[in-house]
């Protein structure tokens, strides 16, 4: 594929989709404390806004920051806010757990994604990243490592989620092959400092952890998923920005970890211990499914479901030797990342 280099050593224009969410709000704020003008888009302003370099100050008070009201389902919404953009940072998806109504999935991430490129398109916009998911390869045979040029070993999918974004990054791919000017990012499991939503799912079970309110091991805690901070997801997006390669693909990852050995390090960098159940298979899927059930006929939304407990007791080891080779990616270890996390827990729990 070509190679389309946007440099960010000057003041660009840039827009954000998702611009209220986890991830969004860290790169518009590392984009503004690199003295770029960026405007960010969601369907609503949220009442309490992200922060913005740590002070009480708020990305909406910042003067080379933008917010408009505007919807991925609408290509007139989104060239209004798009325009004069140089470069396009696509975020906004649904990836929830669970929704009765399924066709949202495939209404937000894939015509959602497509909107977004169709108005890039016909406004001449440099270059874009978009953010799809480590989920779309799949999960990994015991023993191996994945990465971008790694088949699936499956056809099943364990979620609408993870369906929808499969479908949306094999359109991505022909669309830069077509000449679009689009990088695609692939986070894996996110957790950090931010926010506490479910796009931070993550620092949410890294609580209940931490506090001893989850001391279930799915499968006995075994299987291997690739961790990242937030922080460096969002270095590495923008970096996608800067020397990714138009039509490529770049896994945002971080440390490779059993689940146990999540519980292990949080227990490290705690100083606390709390006691642990090693559940089979069948128990966590038998919780899903009767919350999945709830969820049906109470309208309880499920914190968890069987998608959610088929995710965890499969392996996802991937490998970032990509990003780190051609971007300059370079994300720290889970020690370090849930110490940091851990910090922002206590704080902003007092």
């Amino acid at each position: 594929m070509n190679e389309v280099n946007f440099s960010l050593e000057s003041p660009r224009r840039l827009f954000v989709t998702g611009a209220t969410g986890f991830i969004g709000s860290k790169i518009i704020e590392k984009l503004l404390a690199a003295g770029h003008y960026v405007t960010g888009m969601s369907r609503k302003k949220p009442e309490y806004p992200p922060g913005f370099s740590g002070d009480k100050a708020t990305l909406w008070e910042h003067p080379n920051f933008t917010w408009i009201e505007g919807d991925i389902q609408s290509v007139e919404s989104l060239k209004n806010a798009m325009s004069g953009a140089e470069g396009v940072f696509h975020l906004a998806g649904y990836a929830k757990n669970y929704s009765r109504d399924k066709s949202i999935y495939t209404k937000i991430n894939v015509d959602g994604m497509r909107n977004v490129f169709i108005a890039a398109k016909e406004l001449g916009v440099e270059k874009i990243v978009w953010t799809s998911s480590i989920v779309t390869f799949g999960p990994t045979a015991p023993g191996v490592i994945g990465d971008e040029n790694m088949p699936r070993i499956t056809d099943k999918y364990y979620t609408e989620y993870e369906e929808s974004k499969s479908i949306a990054e094999k359109e991505a791919l022909q669309w830069a092959a077509d000449g679009l000017p689009v990088t695609i990012v692939n986070p894996a499991r996110v957790y950090g400092p931010g926010q506490m939503s479910e796009g931070n799912a993550m620092a949410a079970l890294i609580d209940d952890i931490r506090c001893g309110r989850f001391p279930f091991l799915p499968n006995r805690g075994v299987n291997i998923g690739n961790y990242v901070l937030v922080d460096d997801v969002a270095q590495g997006q923008i970096l996608a920005m800067e020397r990714g390669r138009i039509g490529e693909r770049y896994i945002l990852g971080g440390e490779n970890a059993s689940l146990e050995h999540v519980f292990e390090v949080i227990e490290k960098v705690t100083g606390k211990k709390h006691f642990k159940i090693k559940l089979l298979k069948f128990g966590p899927m038998l919780a899903g499914r009767f919350l999945l059930l709830c969820a049906k006929v109470f309208g309880i939304y499920p914190r968890i479901t069987p998608g959610w407990v088929a995710t965890f007791v499969d392996d996802w080891t991937y490998s970032v030797d990509k990003a780190k080779s051609e971007l300059g990616y370079d994300p720290v270890g889970i020690e370090e990342g849930f110490a940091r996390t851990c910090r922002w827990l206590e704080e902003i729990k007092k």
